[in-house]
């Protein structure tokens, strides 16, 4: 009785904690707001002290300190800061492809002398408060600007300390690789709701890792019968729970508490790590400091955005950017996130720090935190150990990313705060702040969707600013950014298709950011489906119809803008809010126009894994009224559920509609023979091409082929997305010739061989 009493009274007092906090920070957002929104009221009533302040201001503006100006020397070569930068910069680029440290300091000391001499001039110079209307929008163009200005200079100055810890891997693997450090490790996958195939990869995948002390536990938050049936059946161990408070991390808490190997390993329930996973990371535990090692996340199906653009295999999936620049840059500080899946833990550093966090729906971000403020360190293995599912469509990509945002702004709100929690260093916060702050970057975006606009419907010029100071001031910051931008995240995304990325969910991830600071749990858990199919093509109404509307305004106001600029002349402040209007409108329609294509999810009918691997193949097939026959081939694609075998020669005879034919089809180098069907036979090209089905596979059969397909050590790679120019010339071309007129629907899916 006196303990329950105990437990009530503490629930209590963290409730009314909580509560405290959720009013303090939700109060100083309202108070801001409430603030900015009186200045502008009394400024629009005339009131005399506010309008004798902008009065100074706008005198000030128009003459600003003389170190702010245009040199009067410059003349003629206004243009030769942006030359010798743009040639400083580009030559560094190309003859060092990867930063390196030197090369490294050396541009992000140019961008931060560029950037802090950009918002010197945009002060003192650029601000137009000539009246409360032009006024207001000036500042608050100027204010988002600085807001994203902020994230970006934290972001510059943290890059100097970028560490790569695959050479260390490369030694401390050694132990493990002689039996000299040998932990023991509890792997841990926990599911909701997930397919079976999906689970059965997976745990496959887990099994195969090349580590002899190591227990697979499949954590089963549905209490499944057939999920049940499947451990049994793989011989992995089923752990399961009453109840599903707490969500993931509740279901990973229980799981600690029925298990007791040294170190956890997790993965979600659609990662699969290579053989060498754990070689390559327990080597790190060594050393007793070590609670968390993550590595990065990889996916074997292309992300909704590139698949919908057409671009599979040439856009880099979402996340690159966080992985190839984010990650490392907070292994330099000791604020490494923990991403929920392809991380090992520390059991006794976990424990010690209260297990997984559950006050906030991002149990893995503040876990991390968590373990970093008691004194361990939270490192990042930049290699690519294990790959997944990538969301099936735009909505599913959307729910990710909205409870990502949710999650992470609960920061503000809990104890694992990482800008308040006790032990952590002043660097160690600015990582985590430059991280909350990138998720606050949709309102300014929304508000330069919005900015040309005003221009056109109330004709508001928010920048005072002439040829000569654009070209000395905006331009080499402007350029120079854009030449280092793909070269400082490791060409994992150029800056124009960062743009598009972040307009897709731009509108819901703003009133995601405005519900959290407002109400911070008002939501809960949601699981991301994967695994799905769709034989159609379907436009997401609920994210697009703000971005439709967007588009329509802003075609309307491109057209009054060109009117305007013709009906009152080509000259002074109608010359620059062409500028302004019609170029930045422009470029909005574009940026729209794309973002409104990803929306449209093209229709997915096969839900299966295919792998462009290439193996020889022998396949033995019965033909009709004789003998069976050999054929030699290589596979062009390979899944779980079949092939596409490239033959190296003819005789092969063409299929009848509705025939197939049986046969064997045997893989050399793994030494696995399937039976299957041939149900297609394409005899167009150079070389017979066939399609084969497989037959229902035995669990021996089936774990080959998903070792084959999916835990081959080193085999996902890395690409470089586009650079500026060809990413600007493939926007192009999707907007005027998009996918829905070009996708083949013709797409048969093949059901996967279960054993």
């Amino acid at each position: 009785m006196t303990t329950s009493k105990a437990r009530s009274n503490l629930f209590r007092r963290a409730y009314r904690g909580v509560n405290l906090r959720v009013q303090r920070a939700t109060l100083i957002m309202l108070g801001v707001v409430f603030l900015a929104g009186a200045i502008v009221s009394a400024w629009f009533a005339g009131e005399a002290r506010t309008s004798a302040i902008f009065a100074q201001l706008q005198v000030i503006q128009q003459n600003p300190p003389v170190w702010v100006e245009v040199p009067m020397v410059a003349g003629e070569y206004l243009l030769a800061p942006t030359v010798i930068l743009l040639l400083l910069a580009f030559g560094i680029t190309r003859l060092h492809p990867q930063p390196r440290p030197w090369s490294r300091f050396v541009v992000v000391t140019i961008l931060l002398a560029l950037v802090t001499r950009y918002v010197f001039w945009r002060s003192l110079a650029t601000l137009n408060l000539s009246d409360p209307l032009t006024g207001t929008f000036s500042l608050g163009l100027f204010l988002m600007e600085m807001v994203g200005l902020v994230s970006s200079i934290i972001q510059l100055g943290l890059l100097l300390r970028v560490r790569d810890r695959r050479p260390q891997a490369d030694r401390l693997e050694a132990a493990v690789a002689v039996g000299e450090y040998l932990p023991t490790v509890d792997v841990f996958i926990p599911t909701y709701n997930e397919p079976e195939f999906i689970l059965r990869r997976t745990v496959i995948g887990c099994q195969a890792m090349d580590y002899p002390y190591k227990t697979v536990h499949l954590l089963d938050d549905t209490r499944r019968t057939e999920i049940k049936a499947l451990a049994a059946e793989l011989g992995c161990e089923y752990i399961a729970r009453p109840h599903n408070h707490d969500a993931k991390a509740g279901n990973l808490n229980h799981a600690i508490a029925q298990t007791q190997g040294e170190l956890i390993a997790s993965f979600d329930a659609d990662f699969v790590p290579t053989r060498n996973f754990l070689r390559r990371t327990v080597g790190f535990f060594q050393a007793p400091e070590v609670g968390l090692i993550q590595t990065p996340q990889s996916f074997y199906n292309p992300d909704p955005i590139s698949r919908n653009l057409g671009l599979e295999g040439i856009l880099t999936p979402d996340e690159e950017v966080f992985y190839r620049q984010i990650q490392p840059m907070r292994d330099g500080t000791g604020s490494v996130v923990c991403s929920g899946t392809s991380f090992v833990m520390r059991r006794r550093a976990l424990e010690a720090s209260g297990g997984f966090v559950t006050e906030s729906l991002s149990e893995d971000y503040f876990t991390s935190v968590r373990l970093a403020a008691q004194g361990n360190q939270v490192i990042y293995l930049d290699e690519k150990l294990s790959a997944g599912l990538a969301a099936d469509s735009i909505s599913a990509h959307a729910t990710q990313r909205l409870r990502w945002a949710r999650g992470t702004l609960q920061a503000f709100f809990i104890d694992s705060n990482p800008l308040t929690i006790p032990g952590l260093t002043l660097v160690q916060r600015l990582g985590h702040l430059e991280g909350l702050l990138s998720w606050f970057s949709s309102i300014p975006r929304i508000y330069f969707l919005l900015m040309p606009l005003a221009y056109s419907f109330l004709g508001v010029i928010p920048i005072r600013a002439s040829l000569r100071e654009v070209l000395y001031y905006f331009l080499p910051y402007y350029l120079v950014q854009l030449t280092v931008f793909g070269w400082l995240n490791h060409r994992s995304r150029s800056a124009l298709l960062s743009d598009i990325y972040s307009l897709v969910l731009v509108f819901p991830l703003a009133a995601t950011v405005i519900q959290v600071m407002l109400r911070p749990f008002g939501q809960g858990f949601k699981v991301t489906p994967k695994g799905t199919a769709s034989d159609r093509f379907r436009f997401n109404w609920g994210l697009g119809w703000p971005l439709v509307l967007m588009f329509v305004v802003t075609a309307i106001s491109l057209w009054r803008n060109l009117g305007w600029c013709l009906a009152a002349g080509w000259s002074g402040e109608h010359l620059r809010g062409l500028g302004l209007g019609w170029i930045w409108s422009s470029y909005n329609l574009v940026m729209i126009g794309i973002a409104l294509l990803v929306l449209l999810d093209v229709p997915r009918p096969d839900p299966t894994v295919w792998s462009d691997l290439r193996r020889v193949v022998k396949l033995t097939l019965e033909l009709p009224g004789a003998e069976p026959q050999t054929w030699w081939g290589t596979t062009a694609q390979l899944s779980e559920a079949g092939a596409v075998v490239e033959l190296t020669q003819w005789g092969i005879p063409p299929l009848q509609e509705g025939q197939v034919l049986a046969g064997e089809i045997a893989i050399a180098e793994e030494n696995l023979q399937l039976q299957g069907s041939v149900i297609d036979v394409n005899l167009d090209g150079n070389s017979p091409l066939i399609r084969i089905q497989f037959a229902p596979l035995t669990l021996e059969q089936h774990r080959t082929l998903v070792e084959t397909l999916f835990c081959r050590p080193g085999q996902w790679k890395r690409w470089d997305s586009p650079g500026e120019l060809r990413s600007l010339w493939l926007l192009l071309k999707i907007l005027f010739q998009p996918r829905v007129l070009t996708r083949n629907l013709n797409v048969k899916a093949l059901p996967v061989a279960q054993s």
